[in-house]
């Protein structure tokens, strides 16, 4: 190993091995703040009490690259439509991806399904306790299986989420990128891991991250883990994690064509299951799926006359934005769309976000 290489494990191992000597006062002064500042959300308890495996699942597929504030209503809807794993397990797909509709990543909604029937029928409706088992379920990686042998059955598993990554960073003035130090902060969480309060200990590194130790100026004067803090000491809190290079987003263009009955009802069809918005329902379109740019091909639609929109709509995926043009027409009393389409109620609160928005600019 070359000299440098060497003295970064050195540091590393440093100050994991420092870290692990201040874990019991930063426990203690971790769940008293907690105890009174922590956020009360409907997916939660409090230790001794332990959060249903159902809601912990439920809650953790839905907040995978989505806000709190986005997830709560259809945590709610979720748990009064379908409240245990055998009803969620039982329900129709294109339920679960209705209910599911604005949430986005919808490979999330046909994992959380799967993994539903699995536990349902495999397990008896009983979620497996350990970390190994659980990752072989759809939809759970590494980081959801320990959230759930966690918070649910309080095992010393590993949960780091963005959050507690940023907190675990300034802990011990790890001033490099995120990617740079993910193995470190492995080590480092199980130094940390109490032995009681387990199912609370990553709920609360959470909610530090969330509501004090912000990514842009974080609130280290009211920290309840200042004393234990390296990066407050060094004056490097605002400075750390350190932020990649942003990459623009690339930019497809895409045309939607939206078809009106005579009654109001709107021609879609289910897209494909795997791919962009998998399995949910679409308008015919083209170009923003890397498709060819073209009118799609419908029997009966040759002579229709498609009014395009003045304007351009915008949504931004993960990886690249969407422009869209947007075109309609009203068909002809007689036409019935053939295979794949279908006339479907003009509900867009049940689609996807890209088709409602689409939808809204022909209405306006």
């Amino acid at each position: 190993m070359a000299p440098s290489s060497q003295r970064k494990v050195n540091a590393a191992e440093s100050r994991i091995q420092h870290l692990a000597e201040l874990a019991p006062a930063l426990s203690d002064n971790l769940f008293r703040w907690y105890a009174h500042q922590g956020r009360h959300l409907p997916w939660r308890a409090r230790w001794p009490e332990l959060t249903p495996a159902y809601h912990v699942f439920l809650s953790e597929l839905m907040l995978q690259q989505t806000v709190v504030a986005t997830v709560l209503p259809y945590f709610q809807r979720f748990c009064e439509r379908w409240p245990d794993i055998h009803a969620l397990a039982r329900a129709p797909l294109d339920d679960v991806l209705s209910e599911w509709a604005g949430l986005g990543y919808y490979a999330r909604a046909r994992n959380l399904h799967k993994a539903a029937q699995l536990i349902s029928t495999d397990y008896n409706g009983i979620f497996p306790d350990d970390y190994e088992t659980l990752q072989t379920l759809p939809g759970i990686g590494p980081y959801t299986a320990g959230a759930i042998a966690a918070i649910a059955f309080d095992k010393p598993a590993i949960v780091i989420d963005g959050n507690i990554e940023r907190v675990l960073m300034r802990l011990m003035g790890l001033k490099a990128q995120v990617a740079e130090v993910k193995p470190i902060l492995r080590v480092a969480y199980t130094q940390l891991i109490p032995a009681t309060n387990r199912s609370d200990f990553p709920q609360a590194l959470m909610d530090i991250g969330a509501s004090i130790c912000l990514p842009r100026n974080p609130r280290c004067a009211h920290c309840p883990l200042k004393a234990q803090c390296r990066a407050d000491e060094d004056g490097l809190a605002a400075d750390i994690p350190v932020k990649p290079v942003k990459i623009e987003k690339p930019v497809r263009a895409g045309a939607v064509y939206i078809l009106t009955a005579q009654n109001g009802d709107v021609m879609m069809y289910h897209r494909p299951q795997r791919g962009l918005l998998g399995g949910m329902l679409s308008f015919p379109s083209a170009g923003w799926d890397k498709s060819a740019l073209t009118i799609p091909k419908i029997a009966g639609l040759d002579d229709i006359v498609w009014q395009k929109s003045p304007r351009i709509i915008r949504h931004v995926f993960t990886h690249f934005t969407a422009e869209m043009s947007i075109y309609s027409a009203t068909a002809h009393p007689l036409f019935m769309p053939p295979e794949p389409y279908g006339w479907h109620r003009p509900i867009a609160d049940d689609w996807p976000r890209l088709m409602a928005k689409c939808f809204l600019d022909i209405t306006l």
